[in-house]
């Protein structure tokens, strides 16, 4: 198990931690060295490790949103080849995962959301069950609002699974606002929770 401490930094293109105001450095006062960056494709077996962790949890929670054919290494390697692929190392370790994307399925539209405006939307976002509850998804969402003010979208969007409870509790707390509860096509018989915050 990884061993967690205090303080972190995040990478953003060539933002640092010493462009950043002390409060917002200060959000998630968890690991000595946590870094956020863009993945590499040499990330990949790592991240694939820690998605195996995740998905007997989910299942065993009741969340099929995940399995064994999605996410696969596919689909991070398509994230990584259009650079929206981030992850949280503690160590030289992956200990989370999120794309941050502007993609928006058609079925947002049922949770009243307008598609054809620009949003920063986060997909695929796992933590190491080793380290979960130590601010790893909040750091990985804060990364998602810096690249939103980056590219000077004003919409962050995110869906969850209706049965994955953490993530229902975590949105509302960093300031999203719940929307509506949605199908989608490509999971058929789950249902999804959406979440929005306007910056």
């Amino acid at each position: 198990m990884l061993e967690c401490c205090s303080a972190w930094r995040i990478v953003f293109g060539k933002l640092t931690n010493k462009q950043m105001t002390n409060e917002r450095m200060n959000l998630f006062p968890i690991f000595a060295s946590m870094t956020i960056r863009l993945a590499v494709t040499a990330d990949i077996p790592q991240i694939m490790q820690l998605v195996k962790k995740v998905v007997p949890l989910m299942r065993a929670a009741g969340n099929f949103q995940w399995g064994d054919d999605y996410p696969n290494p596919e689909v991070f390697a398509k994230d990584i080849s259009i650079g929206q692929l981030w992850v949280a190392l503690l160590e030289n370790q992956v200990v989370g995962v999120s794309a941050i994307t502007n993609d928006q399925d058609e079925e947002y539209a049922d949770a009243g959301w307008d598609i054809t405006e620009k949003a920063i939307v986060t997909h695929r976002l796992a933590v190491d069950p080793d380290c979960q509850g130590k601010g790893i998804a909040k750091a990985l969402m804060q990364q998602a609002e810096l690249v939103a003010e980056a590219t000077g979208v004003k919409i962050l969007r995110v869906d969850t699974n209706s049965e994955n409870k953490a993530t229902q509790a975590l949105f509302p707390k960093l300031g999203y606002t719940f929307s509506g509860e949605i199908g989608l096509a490509k999971r058929p018989g789950l249902r999804f929770y959406c979440y929005e915050k306007l910056l």
